[in-house]
């Protein structure tokens, strides 16, 4: 059982190997931290520590380190959040706030967190299967080209340009869209997929089909099928090369899962989340994802059309408190932004 005081040396552990990438000694915690007892009593305490599994020495005769189970702790029972500076909420506000439909907001976003957490920045997109789409569009280009545009109540925008066999003239661009629209408007994204799909069919067992509204049919439900995959993303990789020297082993592993994105997803998904929305995962209790070696700090933000998660990713060296209350800050802004944007609806 550790005491209070072995916490608080834990804690006083973790900020200083975080700030100087350095084995911490009892000395230096004296020296910083003003305890108040020995450098003695202070060595007794980590000894307790290390019995327990929460620190480790990485060399003979060295300072201690967190380990992962050090760092568990630390999140759960010791990370106080750092509130943000005015120049940081300046910088979120900054770049999140403008015009853009949902994908520029997204992509906005993971550039002010890995500018803010020098971290890899993470976003998942909602989940608009149960979003609804309010419009459809058809733009003719000519020469049996047209534009697809769906509009859905989230404020999720798709463009796709179909290529159909002939030429079309205006009243027939005009037919289709009647038809398209018949199919999904006023619906679900996961409904119109449906109804979409349940058309095609029809047109291929028919007699006479309707060609281009079976081509056209096609490229829509395809677009409503992207609606509802799950999807990231992502900035900041670049700074896994700047960091490679946090990471205990071969950082390819981490690589591969953010070039591959499917194990982000089920990560992120699977993440629980405390009372605030809050959640971490923390080194080899990402060992099922193949990212050991890395952590993920995440918040919700609210979207429409249900919760998706923002976050970070990087070394089990990092800045718990700061991360966290960033991501949550960047979470409560963006959840305002997409709530101010429905409202105006």
């Amino acid at each position: 059982m550790v005491s209070e005081r072995g916490l608080e040396v834990l804690r006083a552990i973790v900020q200083d190997y975080v700030d100087t990438r350095e084995p911490v000694g009892s000395k230096s915690i004296v020296d910083r931290h003003h305890f108040g007892v020995s450098a003695a009593t202070i060595r007794n305490d980590m000894a307790l520590l290390e019995d327990e599994e929460l620190i480790v020495a990485p060399h003979t005769s060295s300072g201690r380190i967190p380990t992962d189970k050090g760092y568990r702790v630390f999140v759960d029972h010791l990370a106080e959040l750092r509130p943000l500076s005015p120049a940081q909420r300046t910088a979120i506000s900054s770049f999140l706030d403008g015009p853009g439909d949902l994908d520029d907001l997204l992509m906005r976003t993971v550039r002010a967190l890995t500018r803010l957490t020098g971290q890899v920045a993470i976003v998942q997109y909602p989940s608009f299967a149960r979003a609804n789409v309010t419009h459809v569009e058809l733009v003719d280009l000519g020469g049996g080209r047209v534009i697809v545009i769906l509009v859905t109540d989230t404020g999720r925008v798709s463009q796709r340009v179909a290529l159909l066999r002939d030429p079309l003239g205006a009243d027939v661009v005009g037919r289709l869209r009647t038809t398209v629209a018949d199919l999904i408007v006023g619906r679900s994204v996961r409904e119109g997929a449906q109804r979409v799909d349940e058309f095609v069919t029809a047109q291929q067992e028919a007699d006479a089909p309707d060609i281009a509204a079976q081509a056209l049919a096609r490229v829509v439900g395809e677009e409503l099928e992207e609606f509802r995959q799950d999807r990231l993303v992502m900035a900041g990789t670049a700074n896994l090369a700047r960091r490679e020297a946090d990471f205990r082993g071969s950082i390819f592993p981490v690589l591969e899962a953010i070039e591959e994105q499917v194990t982000l997803l089920n990560l992120m998904s699977e993440m629980v989340a405390d009372e605030q929305g809050l959640a971490a995962s923390i080194g080899r209790e990402n060992d099922a994802f193949g990212l050991g070696e890395a952590s993920v700090v995440a918040s919700d933000y609210d979207a429409t059309s249900g919760l998706a998660r923002v976050g970070v990713l990087g070394p089990t060296r990092m800045d718990y408190p700061t991360n966290l209350a960033t991501v949550r800050a960047v979470a409560r802004y963006l959840s305002r932004l997409l709530e101010d944007d429905e409202s105006s609806r």
